[in-house]
């Protein structure tokens, strides 16, 4: 990051709220002014959601096309398997006193040659990542989807890929200390084939994982909501 850009983030941010800090980071444009590679193709519409009193973070990839129109994470297909996955409907997981939802790119990255999504933009997890998370201090479950979500929250535990991380769940919940964190493959429809290969992910991951949201919600105090 440049230090005489515009964008860069204070020092001060580190005693700021989350609503503070997510404040600035929707208004970023590092991407544009400060990009790591070629600038963003489009105008930024960064995506952020939660709150300081959220139990649970979905730390994802990058907004979709559908979500940088609507500005509303998982507001696609994707969004749809991934409730069924938690076992929360559409309420409980759009409220930002339970869950907040922290992809590692905050914009919309464009699409590739093949007309895929590419990847999160280098710029946001840098900037704001580590400052955001510090103020979600009652986040007790973490759900990594992805490789770029697993690698910034497992660290070197996630170096053998999406694939070889997420069969190895067991042992990283297990060890985990607060917050615990399950990696997941991406709730992508293109993943279709790979969850009707690996039957366990629905059999013996998806059951305790919900277990775990349950157990989260019934903590949730909602007298002062």
């Amino acid at each position: 990051m440049r230090p005489t850009d515009p964008n860069a983030v204070p020092a001060e941010l580190g005693v700021a709220s989350f609503d503070d800090i997510a404040t600035r980071a929707r208004a970023c444009r590092l991407c544009v002014t400060a990009p790591r590679g070629a600038p963003l193709p489009h105008e930024p519409r960064p995506v952020i959601r939660g709150s300081a009193e959220a139990r649970i973070l979905i730390a994802g990839q990058a907004p979709g096309t559908r979500v940088h129109a609507s500005g509303v994470p998982f507001d696609d297909r994707s969004g749809e398997r991934l409730r069924d996955w938690m076992g929360v409907d559409t309420d409980t997981f759009y409220d930002e006193g339970f869950i907040a939802i922290l992809p590692m790119g905050f914009c919309f990255p464009g699409l590739d040659a093949k007309g895929g999504d590419r990847p999160p933009r280098r710029e946001c997890a840098p900037a704001w990542r580590a400052p955001l998370v510090a103020v979600l201090p009652a986040v007790k479950l973490v759900l990594a989807i992805g490789g770029a979500a697993q690698r910034w929250h497992l660290g070197p535990e996630a170096d053998g890929g999406v694939d070889d991380t997420v069969r190895r769940w067991r042992t990283i919940v297990a060890s985990a200390t607060a917050p615990t964190v399950f990696p997941l493959p991406h709730p992508s429809w293109r993943n279709t084939g790979w969850l009707k290969r690996n039957p366990w992910f629905e059999t013996e991951l998806l059951p305790e994982l919900r277990a775990r949201i349950l157990d989260q919600l019934g903590r949730l105090d909602r007298s002062t909501r």
